[in-house]
């Protein structure tokens, strides 16, 4: 099946307990262009929405009734979205001045790359990411053993 000229082959579509103001925190904390957007006339509701961030579409809608659910109703996520920056720190003040919620502040992860993880204002999860260091997977997963046995060791304790 070939995706149609304008979108790439995936496109996460999120859901949002206020479409709107997660559409206006986008724009603010990653300088998010909307492209249109589809509205309820009866409920005013954002039955569908696109924008961009760094060249990717990003679909977004309201919850409606018998449709998706937002992470803020389910009290939770099902999945953590990803951005690329080139300085995490900087991207993390901006997403917290815009209204976001630090879930974790920015850190050096042992997987080469700098990370802080924010949730945007319906509750759903931005990890904001600038890679520090290339390493091949054998590396990766020698760092992750080594992680995986200091923290053995400290229940074990």
């Amino acid at each position: 099946m070939k995706a149609p000229s304008l979108y790439p082959p995936v496109i996460p579509y999120l859901t949002a307990s206020d479409a709107a103001k997660t559409i206006e925190f986008y724009q603010k904390a990653f300088d998010a262009q909307e492209l249109y957007r589809l509205v309820d006339k009866g409920t005013g509701k954002i039955g569908h929405a696109e924008l961009t961030i760094q060249g990717q579409i990003i679909m977004i809608a309201d919850e409606f009734q018998g449709m998706c659910t937002s992470p803020k109703t389910l009290n939770g996520v099902t999945a953590r979205m990803v951005v690329m920056v080139t300085d995490t720190d900087e991207a993390y003040s901006k997403a917290i001045n815009a209204g976001g919620t630090s879930i974790r502040p920015p850190a050096d992860q042992f997987y080469g790359f700098r990370m802080a993880v924010v949730a945007d204002p319906s509750g759903q999860e931005w990890a904001i990411q600038q890679q520090v260091e290339q390493m091949e997977p054998e590396e990766m997963q020698r760092r992750w053993d080594a992680m995986a046995d200091k923290c053995s060791e400290k229940k074990e304790a």
